[in-house]
């Protein structure tokens, strides 16, 4: 069951409602849904869980209630860590519309809501992931719209999307200064899927390339120097649920360590009354409890109205994702043999946790964020 009460002081009564809700969602609908065996099937199977998450668990992007929509991926990370994945393009791809109130493009954030519409977040090339200010892809005015060319890497729902939000350079030399952002419908002509980028866990990714794609001016929801802050904005918001998920997956594979401990039997007596094996559940939990706590307080933090929870969510993340990175390879130490088996739960959490520490903002990155936060208090 969903644990509230270490997080309650950060919860009203509707969110813990809520999360009770969502724990019965993910176990019910998401947790026996098999792991895809290709990168075509996980396309596939992305699509599917989107029309399940589009009964309403999607609604809380829209009201930006970051609570709820970190105690959503928790729950989903727990039972299916592609279907966090789905949930999390959803609130990247829709949240750019939300926060520069997207005018014609907001139609995309209703149907992404009501789980119609794929969402992507283009903001990643070969050469452009930590350091985004050097991206390549170009903007350029075409009388009241733009002409779009370049390629993006990386970029998760790459090929199944129905629309990009995607960031581009509109003058060289400008650095973050000259890039703007855009909504571009997946049919809009010059835009094509380059490839697929395999993961070793089941998720969407691949390459998406622009030639002379024409956009109107509609589809800009920042221009020039704002689509930097834009997209900025946008992980601020939502990084703190990255956390949520890590928690989400290493409450499952912690569940899962407890379990077995208890039922595996080794030199006469179960694995639980090993000393070493309580020592490391001892501190996987406590683990846990610390990471949960700085996801949902830099949540309540901007729940209640904060501008910015950069350096909250910095915490949140960079502590959540390691913290949950030793957590699940501390279960499988546990488990042994099984832990490792391809159609192993506690697998499916190795192989997925990992990439957690390094999108929307490596833990280095999340490192140097916090001390530049810290530096900069006081400052005349």
């Amino acid at each position: 069951m969903f644990d509230v009460d270490t997080i309650r002081a950060f919860l009203d009564d509707a969110h813990a409602a809520f999360a009770a809700d969502a724990d019965t969602f993910a176990r019910a609908e998401l947790r026996a849904r098999a792991e895809p065996v290709s990168d075509d099937a996980a396309r596939r199977e992305a699509r599917v869980i989107l029309e399940l998450l589009g009964h309403g668990w999607l609604e809380p992007i829209p009201a930006r209630d970051l609570r709820k929509i970190a105690l959503a991926r928790e729950a989903i990370a727990a039972a299916s860590p592609l279907a966090d994945a789905v949930y999390a393009l959803q609130a990247l791809g829709a949240m750019p519309i939300v926060l520069a109130d997207g005018g014609a493009s907001a139609r995309w954030v209703k149907e992404a809501v009501a789980g119609r519409a794929m969402g992507a977040f283009a903001m990643t090339e070969d050469d452009a992931g930590s350091d985004v200010a050097s991206m390549r892809t170009t903007a350029t005015r075409d009388g009241a719209g733009w002409v779009l060319n370049g390629e993006k890497a990386f970029i998760s729902n790459a090929g199944i999307a129905d629309f990009y939000t995607v960031f581009a350079q509109t003058e060289a030399g400008k650095g973050s200064k000259g890039i703007a952002c855009y909504v571009v419908p997946a049919d809009t002509p010059g835009l094509a899927f380059a490839g697929a980028q395999v993961l070793s866990s089941p998720h969407p990714l691949g390459r998406i390339r622009f030639d002379d794609c024409h956009v109107s001016a509609e589809t800009c929801l920042a221009g020039p120097g704002d689509g930097f802050k834009l997209g900025l904005a946008t992980l601020d918001l939502l990084r703190a649920t990255v956390g949520a998920a890590a928690c989400g997956m290493a409450a499952r594979a912690l569940e899962e360590a407890i379990a077995h401990a208890r039922e595996r039997r080794q030199f006469g007596e179960s694995l639980a009354g090993f000393q070493l094996v309580r020592e490391k559940l001892a501190r996987m939990a406590t683990e846990l409890a610390a990471a949960r706590l700085l996801v949902y307080r830099a949540a309540w933090v901007k729940d209640r109205g904060a501008a910015r929870v950069t350096l909250e969510s910095a915490m949140a993340k960079s502590y959540a994702t390691e913290a949950a990175q030793r957590i699940v390879d501390e279960a499988v130490q546990i488990l042994g043999g099984r832990g490792v088996l391809a159609d192993h739960p506690v697998d499916r959490l190795y192989r997925s946790v990992r990439a957690l520490r390094i999108y929307e903002g490596t833990t280095e990155i999340q490192r140097l964020v916090i001390a530049g936060q810290l530096l900069d208090r006081g400052k005349g």
